[in-house]
């Protein structure tokens, strides 16, 4: 279970630079929080880099629990040997799966799957789009404008940084710091 592997399989399935993007934001957010708690974090990475590896050739819609995005997903991950785990944080990450978020790995992938579109979303409205400059005010400012960036889900935000047990403000700092040292991947930090 390395990066490269995880890697090579995000690319196999995954085509869309927008979700290669997100999914190497989440990665930066899980590794940066296995740091923190003193966790795993290649594992904890792995976790981030293939949480929507499926979403594009198995969309979910409907919100299925066993077809579609993530349950696919997770079948291959387990035909390849991904331990059982990190299957579990993946699927509980869709609330729809009804696969609870028992473990911190899981937790903390809930928490920052939302988050990380929408800062990066908040950053690419910015003059400078970079997150060097991004604060905790604007983005707070921006989560209750509900026509900015309406693909994300503002109550799975809130709700994840509870399930984390951190205050709001906290989990957004943290994850803007987590993601700077990234932003050139994820497309930012380019003057418009």
């Amino acid at each position: 279970m390395t990066r490269a592997d995880a890697l090579a399989l995000m690319h196999e399935y995954t085509p869309s630079d927008a979700l290669r993007k997100h999914m190497y934001a989440v990665e930066a957010a899980m590794r940066a929080y296995a740091r923190s708690h003193g966790e795993d974090e290649e594992k904890w990475g792995v976790v981030g880099l293939l949480h929507d590896f499926d979403y594009e050739r198995w969309p979910n819609p409907d919100h299925s629990p066993t077809e579609g995005h993530p349950a696919e997903g997770s079948r291959i991950l387990a035909e390849r040997g991904y331990p059982e785990p990190l299957r579990r944080a993946i699927l509980g990450h869709a609330s729809y799966s009804g696969v609870p978020r028992d473990t911190l790995l899981a937790r903390t992938l809930f928490a920052v799957d939302e988050l990380c579109g929408f800062l990066v979303a908040c950053a690419l409205v910015r003059p400078s789009r970079s997150l060097t400059d991004l604060e905790v005010g604007s983005v707070k400012k921006k989560l209750k404008d509900k026509a900015f960036a309406r693909g994300v889900n503002r109550d799975e935000v809130w709700q994840g940084a509870e399930e984390l047990g951190v205050p709001l403000d906290e989990h957004i700092q943290f994850v803007i710091e987590a993601l700077r040292p990234v932003e050139r991947e994820l497309g930012l930090g380019l003057s418009a």
